[in-house]
């Protein structure tokens, strides 16, 4: 083979169409775009536009919502924990974080904590630190002997004042039932 018998594959190689050159060509004067107007011009976008009609985007109806407080926690079962202990993978004898849950390749991300679900069946004795747990899982492990600190139980949450007035009112008598009197509160 020599260099000037060399092609490139067919199909992979598109012709470039020469436009503005000339009536003859076919694609002469306006190029193929036309007569004046917006869309002949360089550098139109007009992605969604539908003519000056409500577009379909504003039409439907908006639906659903992103949190972006959200919590997004890494997730593992019990019987996860069980399979790696089991596979040695992790050590029952010491406390297991995230950290060695990331390390020991059972999570990917740490994300904003590790939060034990409770499917499967967990035989070793355990200690755990994790953010988050659900009720079967607590039960699971301290089934099996074991123990775990949460920082979150599930199902409770901060109850904040409601906001204004009727809020301010509510916190000054929690504050004077605690033992401190109205005024001080104020």
């Amino acid at each position: 083979m020599k260099l000037n018998e060399m092609t490139p594959s067919p199909g992979s190689h598109h012709k470039f169409k020469r436009v503005g050159r000339g009536i003859g060509s076919g694609k002469g004067k306006t190029a193929g775009r036309g007569v004046k107007g917006q869309k002949s011009r360089e550098g139109v976008a007009i992605k969604g536009f539908e003519g000056g009609q409500m577009p379909i985007h504003r039409r439907l109806p908006k639906r659903g919502f992103n949190n972006p407080s959200a919590k997004r926690y890494s997730e593992i079962g019990l019987d996860d924990l069980q399979a790696a202990v089991d596979a040695k993978k992790i050590d029952a004898s010491k406390t297991i974080t995230g950290a060695v849950l990331k390390e020991a390749g059972l999570i990917t991300h740490l994300r904003d904590g590790v939060r034990v679900l409770g499917n499967g069946a967990l035989k070793a004795k355990l200690t755990l630190e994790v953010s988050g747990a659900t009720r079967a899982a607590i039960a699971g492990i301290e089934g099996a002997g074991g123990s775990i600190k949460v920082d979150r139980l599930p199902g409770t949450r901060e109850k904040r004042p409601p906001k204004g007035s009727r809020g301010r009112k509510l916190a000054r008598v929690a504050k004077a039932a605690s033992g401190g009197t109205a005024e001080q509160a104020q």
